[in-house]
């Protein structure tokens, strides 16, 4: 964490409103990361406010997937309200500024989790669509870019064993979206977790997630125990 943390350092100086992103396959510990980034952050000696969001409520909620034809593309980039993701990062900078919040038991954006940002000196954003595309004048949503990569087939057993783990526990929350196949037996789930993610989640990797470990500033390699063994810098710091 002290290499990642020394780099963001480097790309943060002089900058007001630190704007982190972190993104990679579905997953792949993205929350985990971001989550012990944040607290490494607040121990730097100036001791920075900083703020931990994600980009799930950005999504669009379910009727309008449903409406949009969009359900099984979940998680792609269209499936994102992108011009929305980008003005409450712009927002933020200057003052105050909304993030949704997102239930992956309700499977669905949650109005209760949403959140009200002050300006902090760091933020750390992570999730899929932080694919932005350049706009002529316009500074990127983010100041530095770290993708969490891993090989494909450590990523979707941590898939499968999340998917496994919200079936369980919707043993005792019929409110969950995973309590529809409470009804299956535990290699039936695996098996339709291996279906979703061979037809949903590796074909988002593969044609859309990967694009931005290119572009990367920070490349984070994790083994299959989840352990980082490599930081990569795109640009040398």
């Amino acid at each position: 964490m002290g290499v990642l943390t020394d780099a963001l350092r480097r790309f943060g100086r002089d900058r007001d409103c630190f704007i982190i992103g972190v993104t990679g396959a579905v997953s792949c510990g993205k929350t985990t990361l971001s989550a012990a980034l944040r607290n490494a952050l607040m121990d730097w000696p100036e001791k920075p406010v900083v703020e931990l969001v994600g980009t799930d409520g950005f999504l669009f909620p379910n009727p309008v997937l449903d409406r949009l034809g969009l359900t099984a593309r979940k998680g792609f980039p269209e499936s994102y309200d992108a011009a929305a993701l980008r003005s409450a990062l712009d927002e933020v900078r200057r003052g105050p500024a909304d993030f949704p919040g997102y239930s992956h038991l309700a499977y669905d954006v949650d109005p209760a989790l949403l959140r009200r940002i002050e300006r902090p000196d760091i933020l750390i954003i992570e999730g899929l669509g932080l694919n932005f595309e350049p706009v002529s004048g316009a500074p990127a949503p983010v100041d530095a870019l770290i993708y969490l990569d891993a090989e494909e087939t450590d990523i979707e057993h941590w898939f499968v064993e999340r998917f496994l783990g919200l079936w369980r526990a919707a043993e005792h929350d019929q409110t969950s979206f995973y309590a529809r196949f409470r009804g299956l037996d535990r290699d039936q789930v695996v098996g339709l977790a291996k279906t979703v993610w061979a037809q949903v989640n590796l074909p988002n990797l593969r044609e859309h997630i990967v694009k931005a470990r290119d572009v990367a500033d920070l490349v984070v390699h994790k083994r299959a125990d989840h352990r980082i063994d490599a930081v990569r810098a795109r640009l040398p710091l």
